[in-house]
């Protein structure tokens, strides 16, 4: 039933030198990689998690990157169902995703390699957009069960459920655990209008970070938890802005710009905040330091780009992209020199994570 089917894969077109790095960790894999692991399967710049819909539904893949010579992509979950939203658990020796292959979505979670998939909310609603306990124990997700958007989280080991909002009327979603899994950080929809909210795990201490009568949304946590940022309407246009929700330092706009500023994403060290902007008259992918100096555009096409994703050394960027006529994964350097399509294929895919 769940049969691996390798997706072949171009060679990524590199448009400047590229230095691999010195060793790759297949742990996980086993069922995918030959023993020795032979060149095409180096993968020594990395894992992709993506979504693509190359065998005409979404299922979830992973590419093993290299950007000295061919990568090699294989289809996980391969069911004529949509599997979508995969993320790795904090080890990235399984990976949990939302599927509708039971009639509506429900998370499950496999191996790393697509082996031993289980669904573990067995719900008569939709259940989306799973994250992985810093502990690897739980997931959170986003579910319909109540008759409204809930965050929810249930134990990987059994599947028992705890409802962390039960807020009817009120639709959450977009959970996100902060580094020491002590908080959750959600959307609220409280009449027509979008808060940014933390709770502690247990579902004490529910607390409004954002507080305006704007649209605020899309939060992210910092890799240590010290802060959370998120985008704001509350100058007239969609801004960046950041607060540390166990401080009264207030918040900090971070970006200051008359365009809209979207899609955050941290770098691995916490130095650096990748982002989105139409200042340029289109969506591109822009980097900034952690206090909003320095902020420097690093694409520059008149299609849109978008959803930035770190490398795991912090030295690329990669992102969602339309410039090919579908939806490609491309990679940028930092310094904006370098820029690779990581996926070459006609279908669409979408990316979800860069792990070692």
């Amino acid at each position: 039933m769940f049969s691996l089917r390798p997706i072949p894969l171009n060679t990524p077109t590199i448009q400047a030198t590229t230095t691999p790095s010195e060793s790759f960790d297949i742990q996980g894999f086993s069922r995918l990689m030959p023993t020795p692991v032979p060149t095409a399967y180096a993968g020594e710049n990395g894992i992709l998690l993506f979504v693509s819909n190359r065998l005409d539904n979404f299922d979830v893949c992973v590419s093993f990157i290299s950007f000295s010579g061919s990568s090699e992509t294989f289809n996980l979950s391969s069911d004529p169902a949509w599997d979508t939203d995969p993320a790795w658990s904090p080890d990235f020796r399984r990976i949990a995703f939302a599927s509708n292959r039971d009639g509506n979505f429900d998370i499950w979670v496999m191996n790393a390699d697509g082996s031993n998939q289980v669904n573990i909310t067995h719900s008569p609603a939709d259940d989306r957009f799973p994250q992985w306990s810093p502990d690897g124990e739980a997931l959170i997700f986003q579910s319909e069960q109540g008759g409204n958007s809930d965050i929810v989280i249930a134990k990987v080991a059994d599947g028992a459920q705890t409802n962390l909002t039960h807020t009817p009327n009120i639709h959450e979603w977009g959970p996100a655990w902060s580094a020491d899994g002590a908080h959750v950080a959600f959307t609220a929809v409280i009449e027509n209008n979008s808060e940014v909210f933390t709770v502690k795990s247990n579902g004490a201490e529910l607390t409004n970070v954002s507080n305006t009568l704007a649209d605020d949304l899309f939060e992210s946590w910092s890799p240590d938890g010290a802060w959370l940022t998120f985008e704001s309407g509350r100058d007239g246009n969609r801004e960046l802005y950041a607060t540390q929700p166990d401080s009264a330092g207030g918040l900090v706009n971070l970006t200051g710009n008359v365009s809209d500023d979207t899609y955050v994403a941290w770098s691995p060290d916490g130095k650096r905040i990748a982002f989105v902007s139409e200042r340029d008259g289109n969506l591109e992918i822009y980097v900034m330091n952690v206090d909003g100096s320095n902020s420097r555009r690093l694409t520059d096409h008149a299609s849109g780009d978008w959803s930035p994703t770190w490398s795991p050394d912090g030295q690329w960027v990669a992102f969602n992209s339309n410039r090919d006529g579908d939806q490609e994964i491309y990679a940028v350097s930092v310094d904006g020199m370098s820029l690779i399509n990581l996926t070459v294929d006609p279908a669409d895919d979408a990316i979800f994570g860069w792990r070692p």
